[in-house]
Parts: C-alpha cells; sequence; structure tokens
C-alpha cells in the first residue's frame, strides 16, 4: 500500500530552552499544521519568558553538518529560517539554500527586538537582505519592515501595509505585514505579493502580555501550510486564526513569570475533546422520575448567566442544569471569532449552508410539537414559529448566498445526528419533551446574540447574522416559547418531565457542537 506523505518543513534557528520561541515553538506550529518538522540549530540560546541570558553560535562548520544531515537522507517540502545572528551564518545558509533550493522559503527576519533594539550589525544586516530576495514570502514585524524598508515605522495597518508593498516589490518576494504590534482595535495581517496584491487575515486583538514567541509562531504555521499546498490567502488565514486561538488561551497556561509563551496545542487538544465518544454526563444525571423543579437541584452547574431570565420554576431549574453546556455554547472557538469579526468566511460559508440544512428540519419539528400541543394557543404559536423560521433564515441565506450556493452541501456528521435526534424526540407522546427539545435553538441562540451585540460594529463582517439573533423580536419569541415550555412541564408526567430534561440537556450539547463544528472545518 501506497504511504500518504505529509510534507517537511525545516526550521532553522536558535533555541528557547523554555518552549515558547525558537526551534521549540518551530517544531509545535509546524507539527500543528499537519506537517513533519525538521530543525537545524544555529545559536543555542539560554533564554526565558524574562529575557535572553547568554547566546553561544556553534562553527559555521557545524551549522553545514546539521543541514547535510537533512539534505543527504530528508525530501525538505519547506524551510523557514528565524534567527540567523551573524553575517558569517546568513552567508552559510544563504549559499547552502542556493545549492539545495526548495519551492517555499519562509524567512522571519530577526533583526529587532521588541524592545526597538537593532539585534544585527550593518554586515548581517546587508547579508539579511541579500537572503530576503531568495525567499517565498518574509514576516517582519514593523519595526523591522521599517529597517529593511529604510523608512520610518508605520502607525497603522494601512501604513503598514503600502510599505510593505513597497518591500515586496523591491526584493521580489511577498511581504506579511502583521499587525500585532500596531495599537489599532484588532490585530490584522496582510499578506502582501511583489505585483501589489493584498490578501487580508483578519483578527481581533487579544489582551495579553503573553505573546513569546508569537512571530516565531506565525512563521512556522505560514511554511507548514503553504507546503501543505495552501495558497497564499488560505495559508495566511489559516496560521492567522491558529494563532489568534492561542494567544487567546496563553493566559491560562501559567508558564514563566515574564511574558509567557502561547498555546501552540490548543486548538488539536479541543479537537481531540471534540472526537471524544464519551457520554455527555448532564442528561445521564437526570433522575428517572421529577415531581417537582427541585428534583433537578443537584444537576446545579457553575456556568453562564442567563441574560434572559426564566419564566418559571421549571425553566429555571433547565438553565441551572445546562449553565456548564452553555458557558461551553457561548465562548466556543467558532464564536469567539465570529464574535470578533475574525472567523474566515469559508468557516462562516460552512456554518450557514449547514444551518439552512438544520432549519429545514428544525421548522419540521417545531411544526410537530404544534401538532402534539393540545391547548390552541400554544399549538398555534408553534405553527407560527416553524413558518417564521424558514422565512427569516431564507432571508438570511438569500443574502449570503445570492446565487443560491446554500444548496450545495450535505449534511454535516454534527448536523445530521442533531436534525434525527429532534425528529425522533418531537414525536414523543407527551408535548412537553419535545417542547424542551426545541428550546435551545431559541434559548442558547438568543443568549449568543446578545453577547454578540456587544461587539457590533458598523465594518462588522458578519453583522446581519449578529443583528438578527440579538433582535428584539427574535428575544420576544424566544421568552413566548421558554412560557410555552414551562406550561408544557408543569402539564407533564413525572416521567415525561424527566425524559424532557434530558432532550433539552441533549439538545444543550447538540448546539454546542452543531457551533463548534464550524471551526473544526
Amino acid at each position: 500500500m501506497a504511504s500518504t506523505q505529509i510534507p517537511t518543513v525545516l526550521a532553522i534557528a536558535g533555541t528557547d530552552p523554555t518552549g515558547g520561541a525558537g526551534l521549540q515553538a518551530d517544531i509545535k506550529a509546524i507539527s500543528e499544521t499537519g506537517g513533519f518538522p525538521l530543525s537545524v540549530v544555529t545559536s543555542l540560546v539560554a533564554q526565558n519568558t524574562c529575557g535572553v541570558r547568554e547566546v553561544h553560535t556553534p562553527p559555521v562548520e557545524f551549522l553545514l553538518a546539521q543541514l547535510d544531515a537533512v539534505f543527504d537522507d530528508v525530501r525538505v517540502d519547506a524551510v523557514k529560517i528565524g534567527m540567523l545572528g551573524t553575517a558569517e551564518v546568513t552567508e552559510a545558509v544563504t549559499e547552502y539554500l542556493d545549492a539545495h533550493p526548495v519551492k517555499t522559503l519562509v524567512l522571519d527576519p530577526v533583526m529587532v527586538a521588541t524592545s526597538g533594539d537593532r539585534l544585527l550589525d550593518s554586515a548581517a544586516e546587508a547579508a539579511l537582505r541579500e537572503l530576503c530576495r531568495r525567499a517565498t514570502v518574509i514576516t517582519p514585524n514593523l519595526p523591522e519592515l521599517a529597517v529593511l524598508a529604510g523608512e520610518p515605522e508605520a502607525q497603522d495597518l494601512d501604513a503598514a501595509a503600502a510599505q510593505g508593498a513597497r518591500l515586496a516589490a523591491e526584493l521580489g518576494c511577498a511581504v506579511v505585514v502583521k499587525g500585532g504590534h500596531l495599537s489599532e482595535e484588532r490585530a490584522d495581517n496582510v499578506w502582501v505579493s511583489p505585483d501589489g496584491a493584498t490578501h487580508p487575515a483578519p483578527t481581533a486583538r487579544v489582551a495579553t502580555r503573553n505573546t513569546h514567541g508569537t512571530g516565531c509562531s506565525l512563521s512556522s504555521a505560514l511554511a507548514g501550510r503553504l507546503a501543505a499546498g495552501d495558497e497564499p490567502a488560505a495559508a495566511l488565514a489559516w496560521a492567522t486564526g491558529w494563532l489568534a486561538e492561542a494567544i487567546g488561551y496563553a493566559d491560562a497556561l501559567g508558564i514563566g513569570t515574564g511574558n509567557g509563551p502561547v498555546d501552540h496545542t490548543h486548538r488539536s487538544r479541543r479537537l481531540a475533546a471534540a472526537a471524544s465518544t464519551t457520554p455527555w454526563p448532564e442528561p445521564a444525571a437526570v433522575p428517572e422520575v421529577l415531581e417537582t423543579p427541585e428534583d433537578l437541584d443537584a444537576l446545579a452547574a457553575e456556568g453562564l448567566e442567563a441574560r434572559i431570565a426564566a419564566v418559571g420554576p421549571w425553566t429555571a431549574a433547565l438553565w441551572r442544569a445546562a449553565a456548564g453546556v452553555a458557558e461551553a455554547a457561548t465562548t466556543g472557538e467558532f464564536v469567539r471569532r465570529l464574535t470578533g469579526g475574525s472567523l474566515a468566511e469559508a468557516q462562516f460559508d460552512f456554518y450557514l449552508h449547514q444551518d439552512k440544512l438544520y432549519l429545514d428540519d428544525y421548522s419540521e419539528a417545531l411544526a410537530e410539537v404544534g401538532t402534539r400541543t393540545p391547548t390552541g394557543e400554544d399549538r398555534l404559536a408553534w405553527f407560527h414559529d416553524a413558518a417564521e423560521t424558514i422565512e427569516t433564515e431564507a432571508a438570511l441565506h438569500r443574502a449570503w448566498f445570492p446565487e443560491g450556493g446554500a444548496d450545495a452541501e450535505d449534511p454535516s456528521p454534527v448536523t445530521l445526528g442533531y436534525t434525527s435526534f429532534l425528529r425522533a424526540t418531537v414525536r414523543s407522546e407527551e408535548p412537553c419533551v419535545g417542547a424542551a427539545a426545541v428550546l435551545p435553538c431559541y434559548w442558547l441562540y438568543s443568549e449568543i446574540g446578545l453577547r454578540m451585540a456587544d461587539h457590533i460594529r458598523a465594518d462588522h463582517p458578519y453583522r446581519a447574522w449578529l443583528e438578527t439573533y440579538s433582535d428584539e423580536g427574535f428575544i420576544t419569541q424566544t421568552k413566548a416559547a421558554m412560557a410555552r415550555v414551562e406550561r408544557a412541564l408543569a402539564a407533564g408526567s413525572p416521567r415525561g418531565r424527566a425524559r424532557a430534561v434530558r432532550a433539552f440537556l441533549n439538545s444543550c450539547h447538540w448546539e454546542r457542537e452543531f457551533f463548534d463544528q464550524a471551526s473544526r472545518a
């Protein structure tokens, strides 16, 4: 059987014994992209999160011996270069790659520290500039961009992108302009090609001091995705999104006492958790019989505080039992990026495709709940919402996919699982079971929408979606649905209520999965 080869990426850089930057960060970042990391050491650096203590640069002969050991034996699909340090080392690497050309060369031109201190003498800077001309793309920070361009440091992203365009044209390589060091609200990156074409990668700024090694990590992730065959725009979008997640969870790491590292492996751990087959704990813990709402007190959990207050004791007990999963649903990676406006358009497209497929079945589920509801007004309200769901969502999908592209996708495993669960559950003999199962799509959507509304700005790329689910009309609709569920639970049998609560909690988990699946696409 033929083996499936994964791309190999050689990182040439210095070390960081505390693991946040240099080769250690390169290896983690390349692995996260799905590549196989190779490494050659230029310098042994005694550093930690508080700073650099000492640097030892081995003889160039040993550097060349390492390079020979790699190229004599291993296929190299891409090279990422970080710290070189001296003119002699830089020239040696340049000559070696001239003799051993690779398809993709990503160069992080380490010239200026974040503090603004110049790290190279004039001879080393000149040698590094020559190496830049061989690169596919360079990833300078803003002070390094200014040095390479021979201009004052840019103060906003538009000026930095213009500076990057001039430098790209001069050097004949692409330039990634990074907005992380700017003081603007966002921290967007931009790929600038030698012909002036630009590919922005939007990302929200994360308030943290723990950004040690972000330059190394971004350039290595970019090399990994380019080696995998991504086009420049897709590669930068992936690397930017991955790094944003790693920065977003950096504070929780608690590594070091200074400017700590980012959480390089958060994405892979999140995906591993999503693949777990362990049953969801909350539904399994529901008693077989529920006489009163207080019978659910043992399930009360720490978690999200509802902005839309429960309408009675049964819905209050439902939320207390679901607070933990509600927290996860409203703070997951998809929701976080969507709220900040940094969600990749392809992921939003995927979400909307799946949302349309889901809502076709959800509308039928609402109608089925109406059919099984004995009370006249409540029955009519379920039927009304079934029709309203289709009308509102169709308008959103038409606006985003004016050529009807939303019909192109098949349901994902998550969408298929959720809709199959709803179809089976709403056919229960007791009306309260189906009513409880469809409630999270109201309540959690509204809670997410209200939180997103705090971040709506005029240029938000997904403003229409955010406004739909924070709209007062939808909030009113949600409260009415909650009242119908409250009445249905009050009228249900003790065993029916227990099944209803399990259905509600299962649907909360499905809602969390439904949102999060787009961040796995």
